[in-house]
């Protein structure tokens, strides 16, 4: 079975030399696996080290192609476009993947499933005290969410997957990428190969793993991100969302309702932020016993939990609030049906 796995960077020189030798040191067959590297425009070292892979490379081809137009919907369906693999594998750019990643996602895929993934634990590409304690805030479902791939340890059938393994037809059956939608393109293509009645089963066999971002400051950013795709998407597709995608919007408004109602009546105010912080010290004294690497700055635990949540919740309601507008944008640029790509052949 012929494999052909993408991976897309923009600006990944520090992270992809990494990523580029845990794919030339897996198991499965070379000569059966075509590797496709998509740069969106980075203006740093990261095309020239695709370009350096793909020299030196012992697989049977390696493709370094251009995503002009830089976001990530765009890549991957750069590289759809270009694969000429049975199955297609989707890796990110700031991951790590064990040798027997591949062959473990083909021989799930050879059972029978139409796509699979495993869990996808969080891990320090750079190892600090400071670091340690942000790993431990994404590790945490309270920091980061209850979305199967993260954890789960159990084989069964999800509604998406991280690091996904696709059988070639569920793209030449549902189309490519929703490039309209920015964070939430997974959910959206994942909801459409369920409703296209393909099944996405969940391998604990088949792990890999992404670094958590290095800083709190773009942690908190990637968390706006998050929240605010997830308002806006709610407007054109709500079928690929949870209602836990939105609990941390729900969280800020409790927070600033309360809050407005101080001059009036306190008991809203007690209970929400009282409430809040109580389940938040607990969560905190769990993540804590729970890790084997405790030091000065998981006192910080608390407040990082209280920013991550807060930087959603606001993205939250930003995205909801643009929502009805960015929906208009939305439909004009959907007035032509998607079209069902034809593959590379």
């Amino acid at each position: 079975m012929k494999v052909s796995l993408m991976v897309i960077a923009l600006n990944e020189e520090k992270t992809l030399p990494s990523l580029l030798a845990d794919i030339r040191a897996q198991t499965y067959p070379h000569d059966k696996m075509e590797i496709i590297l998509v740069d969106s425009m980075s203006n740093d070292g990261t095309k020239p080290l695709m370009k350096r892979f793909a020299r030196e490379s012992d697989f049977a081809a390696v493709k370094v192609l251009a995503n002009p137009e830089k976001r990530l919907a765009n890549g991957w369906n750069v590289g759809i476009r270009a694969a000429t693999g049975d199955v297609l594998m989707r890796v990110d750019a700031h991951a790590d993947i064990p040798e027997d990643f591949v062959a473990r996602s083909v021989a799930c895929i050879e059972s029978g499933e139409d796509a699979c993934g495993g869990p996808r634990p969080n891990v320090l590409f750079e190892k600090s005290d400071f670091g340690e304690m942000l790993l431990e805030a994404e590790s945490s479902a309270f920091g980061s969410s209850i979305a199967n791939y993260r954890t789960n340890e159990e084989k069964r059938y999800v509604d998406s997957i991280f690091h996904g393994c696709y059988r070639r037809e569920i793209f030449e059956t549902i189309g490519l990428l929703d490039e309209q939608l920015g964070r939430t393109e997974d959910n959206e293509i994942h909801y459409r190969m369920r409703r296209a009645g393909f099944k996405i089963c969940m391998d604990p066999k088949i792990r890999s793993y992404q670094h958590v971002r290095p800083t709190l400051k773009r942690m908190l950013k990637q968390k706006y991100g998050n929240g605010y795709w997830c308002g806006l998407t709610l407007g054109v597709c709500p079928g690929c969302l949870k209602l836990y995608h939105f609990v941390p919007g729900v969280t800020v408004l409790a927070f600033a309702g309360s809050a407005a109602l101080l001059p009036i009546v306190k008991w809203p105010a007690v209970a929400v932020y009282g409430g809040y912080m109580a389940m938040n010290l607990l969560m905190t004294g769990l993540s804590i016993l729970r890790s084997k690497k405790r030091n000065r700055y998981f006192a910080l635990l608390p407040a990082v939990f209280a920013g991550i949540h807060v930087s959603y919740g606001i993205g939250n309601i930003v995205g909801l609030a643009k929502m009805p507008f960015w929906r208009k944008k939305y439909y004009q640029a959907h007035k032509v049906p998607r079209i069902k790509t034809r593959l590379a052949e």
